[in-house]
């Protein structure tokens, strides 16, 4: 019993990883290297994480994989999923489930004596990329120089 839902876990885990694998892909290409944010694919995989969301649908695909009896609806469901991600590798769909997960549209920021007021393209650790309505264009900004 142990040892079969262990095996369910981490197949689980082996699938959920490959769709994260090729979701943040989609999003990495066609989001942040479009707008040329200065950022590696695997800061952007780790940062963007929930692990509780992650640990859900580990468990639930390696119980449909392990525990359901029917493959064919599994197959289905996992072959559904699998596709549904590699569609984030299509330039406009990339970009799109890029700006749904990481842009933040009208917001002020100001660094030093500037105010910047535009969409934010991504918050990331170190910096913030914002597209400046007065300047357009993309601005990088040190996070420890700015307040919200």
């Amino acid at each position: 019993m142990i040892t079969k839902l262990l095996q369910a876990f981490l197949a689980g885990i082996f699938f959920t990883f490959i769709l994260d694998f090729f979701l943040f892909l989609g999003i990495f290409k066609h989001y942040i290297e479009h707008y040329e944010i200065d950022l590696f694919y695997n800061i952007l995989f780790a940062d963007h994480q929930n692990i509780w969301l992650y640990l859900l649908v580990s468990a639930a695909l390696g119980w449909l994989s392990i525990y359901y009896a029917k493959p064919k609806p599994t197959v289905a469901v996992l072959g559904t999923l699998f596709v549904l991600v590699l569609l984030t590798l299509i330039p406009p769909v990339g970009e799109k489930v890029g700006s749904m997960m990481l842009l933040q549209p009208d917001q002020h920021v100001v660094s030093g004596a500037h105010i910047y007021t535009g969409d934010i393209y991504y918050d990331g650790r170190e910096h913030i990329y914002i597209l400046d309505d007065e300047l357009n264009e993309l601005v990088k900004l040190p996070k420890s120089q700015i307040k919200y």
